[in-house]
């Protein structure tokens, strides 16, 4: 599967500490999320969340901005959350990020009167030893559907 570099978040980031990802995608021009086909982050851990202290959790957010700091006009536009030990509703276990796993996280529509120019991928660490490896990207949900990844089986000697 081809990735654009230009819609690519994280590559293989590692997190270790709240922040934003490497790259924002700036699109020239404020747009409207969600028109046209439907748009979605892909997310692939890389390397699995720490849990060792068992009070760790991952949160990870989509946002938008007027400004490529991401720190204008930001809004929240998606969330997901991981929690280390028992979680607590709407919160998942932790245990799901492991190295390999893959989700993803629909933009929703918006108006023309929401509409930012540029668009982020936050990640917010907590937790005494939080560290998380990840890759993230922007794809047509239409994309997601047929994406298959398996172990790699070779085996060099």
């Amino acid at each position: 599967m081809f990735i654009d570099a230009q819609l690519l978040f994280s590559d293989a980031q590692a997190l270790s500490a709240t922040g934003l990802a490497t790259n924002v995608v700036d699109f020239g021009i404020a747009r409207a999320m969600g028109s046209g086909e439907p748009m979605a982050v892909v997310f692939q851990v890389d390397v699995a969340a720490d849990q060792g202290t068992g009070d760790e959790t991952y949160q990870f957010d989509i946002e938008m901005a007027t400004n490529a700091a991401i720190t204008t006009g930001r809004r929240l536009l998606n969330r997901r959350i991981f929690q280390a030990g028992t979680p607590t509703a709407p919160n998942e276990d932790a245990d799901l990020l492991v190295a390999g796993f893959i989700f993803a996280m629909p933009l929703p529509p918006s108006l023309i009167s929401e509409a930012a120019a540029f668009l982020a991928v936050r990640y917010t660490l907590t937790g005494t030893t939080p560290t998380l490896t990840v890759t993230s990207f922007l794809q047509p949900q239409s994309m997601i559907q047929t994406m298959d990844y398996y172990p790699d089986a070779l085996t060099i000697s």
